[in-house]
């Protein structure tokens, strides 16, 4: 038995002062980054290997000091990275990370609120329906909509893709077919493997000449699969792929769906919320219709990774496909204003997610984020026009996929010969990264190697975009010497 009076062990508890006073260091490191964000590097990773090893991050049984650990983080591990916080990023997808959210994950990080039944936290968990009502009217999706919040897009999909296959398929379902095009995320196909649908009933349809899935091959694809005796289920539409910032034709196939009794849904992980601007809502025309949305307020609602959402027409269905009782589990909530998020998720043990998008919202009003995406629109508007007409005597820029929203890819055709032009388009985008200012990736389409523009950070302005563009120009420049020297034969 042990001893009376037990030892406390209270080396982890902190004070509110003490508490205060780390905060207070913390503080002080992150004003002086916040602060000199437009003049870092907008990704500094090619020399990793330097200082890899200049830190034991082995666990050990000691202490170490805050100091000596902030110090590691703020002036070696955290700079060696994409900096997908600076205005330069123009990279992948990018997400910009809110400070306001910062601040709301502080709040429910050290208050640590158990959010997965109503009844633990019923006001926090009323603030987190009240964002997933607000993405549901975003959308137009009726009254008995609803949703989560989720880590991303991936875990998002998956779990549509789970409530899909239990309302349409049961529990006998590897005779189900799921579509989405040769764009889709590659998520797309994990969450089928995870969802247990064969990968040959994983069915990649193409695209037009904008990325678009080809809604007359899906068709076609449909009947010969039901002739096969196979039952079509999952459509998987783009709004806003990856690769090229495609929208599929999402009324189109609203209506293929419908006829066919197959589930629409619709990845809008990075375009989803451009539904707030007039063009967005002209883009994703149709979206309304669709029975599941994964939409990632850590893209287009400028949020930090790591808030991902999912919304859906009937709330039952996430409902029906997660539901478990359990009998230490408080008693399940029936009122649709009192939901337990554990009921309709995968996820028991989770965060409050939902101040972090909740907070900035109140904070700032819906307006000024419609305002930062308009912009957003106009500065990929801004440079496509310049990048579209910039042509030489010795090279003429290709736009191999044109802005439907913030993302275009291009490609420049020099002087060369054809087989080459993927070799000299990575270099031009190696070149204009070098200077760290922006930092641009690649991808294929058709192919073909091309250089992707990202506009989505609500950091980056006209300013930025400028010096991408003066970059790209003069980069080019210097390549077309290279191969003018090169057929003279001055240069090897």
């Amino acid at each position: 038995m042990p001893v009376d009076p037990i030892p406390a062990a209270t080396d982890l508890e902190l004070s509110g002062e003490q508490f205060a006073d780390l905060i207070g260091e913390v503080t002080a490191r992150l004003r002086e980054h916040i602060d000199s964000l437009p003049d870092q590097p907008s990704w500094n990773t090619e020399h990793f290997e330097q200082v890899v090893d200049s830190y034991d991050l082995e666990i050990g049984r000691g202490e170490r000091s805050f100091t000596e650990l902030m110090d590691y983080l703020f002036e070696t591990a955290i700079p060696c990275s994409f900096n997908t916080a600076s205005p330069g990023y123009l990279a992948y997808i990018p997400a910009g990370g809110l400070l306001q959210s910062a601040a709301a994950d502080l709040i429910s990080t050290a208050t640590n609120r158990y959010m997965g039944v109503w009844a633990a936290a019923p006001l926090l968990a009323n603030i987190e329906q009240a964002v997933i009502r607000w993405f549901c009217q975003l959308f137009g999706l009726p009254d008995s909509s609803g949703g989560i919040l989720t880590s991303g897009g991936s875990l998002a999909n998956w779990t549509a893709m789970v409530a899909a296959r239990t309302r349409l398929l049961g529990e006998e379902f590897l005779d189900g077919v799921l579509y989405c095009s040769d764009q889709a995320h590659h998520c797309v196909e994990k969450a089928a493997r995870l969802c247990g649908i064969k990968r040959a009933n994983v069915k990649l349809i193409g695209t037009d000449d904008q990325f678009r899935m080809d809604v007359a091959q899906l068709e076609a694809e449909i009947e010969k699969d039901k002739a096969a005796g196979l039952r079509p289920f999952f459509v998987a539409a783009n709004a806003g792929s990856t690769n090229s910032g495609a929208v599929d034709p999402l009324e189109e196939l609203a209506q293929v769906c419908q006829e066919s009794g197959i589930w629409l849904h619709v990845d809008a992980a990075y375009g989803g919320f451009f539904v707030m601007t007039e063009r967005g809502r002209r883009t994703l025309k149709g979206i309304d219709q669709a029975d599941s949305i994964v939409i990632d307020p850590h893209k287009s609602l400028f949020l930090p990774y790591g808030t991902g959402a999912l919304v859906v027409r009937s709330v039952k269905d996430l409902s029906d496909a997660n539901r478990i009782d359990a009998d230490y589990m408080p008693d399940y909530q029936d009122d649709q204003d009192k939901t337990d998020f554990h009921e309709i998720s995968p996820e028991l043990s989770r965060e409050f997610r939902g101040l972090r998008v909740w907070l900035p919202l109140q904070m700032h009003g819906a307006q000024a984020f419609e305002d930062n995406l308009n912009e957003k629109l106009d500065l990929t508007d801004w440079i496509y026009e310049r990048l579209k007409n910039l042509n030489s005597p010795r090279s003429s820029v290709e736009i191999v996929a044109e802005p439907q929203l913030s993302i275009f890819a291009f490609r420049v055709r020099f002087q060369c010969d054809d087989h080459l032009l993927d070799d000299w388009n990575r270099e031009l985008m190696k070149r204009v990264n070098a200077r760290k200012r922006v930092y641009l990736t690649g991808t294929l389409l058709n192919g073909q190697f091309v250089i992707r523009i990202c506009v989505l950070s609500f950091r980056t302005h006209l300013d930025r975009i400028k010096e991408c563009y003066a970059a790209i120009v003069e980069e080019i420049g210097d390549i077309e010497k290279i191969l003018l020297q090169q057929r003279q034969g001055t240069v090897s």
